[in-house]
């Protein structure tokens, strides 16, 4: 039997300021250093800085893009999974993950999060939409990305 490596989603919006990058970055690394995968849109902002920290630290990222050209998703994704389905590949980030850790965003962060809830996906928020008790509040992005790690874990 194959041991699959355990997937975590990072959402949040497409474009953002230095310290949210930061936040992202750090948490693509922490992700890597565990030896998951991580998933994301593909594209600029969150997306982006937190596959450039997966990157930083040797990980593996794909990005599920919304648009049928590759070059669109941002240089740090390994894997490009260009859809075609605008913002209905939301539903496959979260689906591809198995657990999502939610960073500020707008509408489309929004449908991500409701996505896993209603698909029984653990969401960390860091944040984030609060729209739920459900969705776990962690204020540290490295504690957010280990209990990620953690839950993930348990799933497999």
């Amino acid at each position: 039997m194959v041991k699959r490596k355990v997937c975590i989603a990072v959402i949040g919006h497409g474009e953002c300021s230095p310290e949210l990058q930061e936040t992202a970055a750090s948490i693509g690394r922490c992700i890597a250093h565990h030896d998951a995968v991580l998933v994301c849109g593909g594209l600029g902002g969150v997306m982006e800085a937190a596959a450039r920290g997966a990157k930083e630290a040797g990980g593996t990222t794909i990005g599920i893009i919304p648009g049928l050209r590759k070059a669109d998703a941002n240089p740090y994704i390994d894997h490009v999974i260009a859809t075609g389905l605008g913002d209905a590949r939301n539903l496959l980030v979260v689906r591809s993950a198995d657990v999502v850790i939610a960073l500020p965003g707008k509408y489309g962060t929004l449908s991500e999060i409701s996505f896993a809830l209603m698909a029984g996906i653990p969401v960390i928020s860091v944040s984030s939409w609060a729209i739920s008790d459900d969705i776990i509040q962690v204020a540290d992005p490295i504690k957010a990305a280990q209990l990620a790690i953690e839950i993930a874990s348990k799933k497999l």
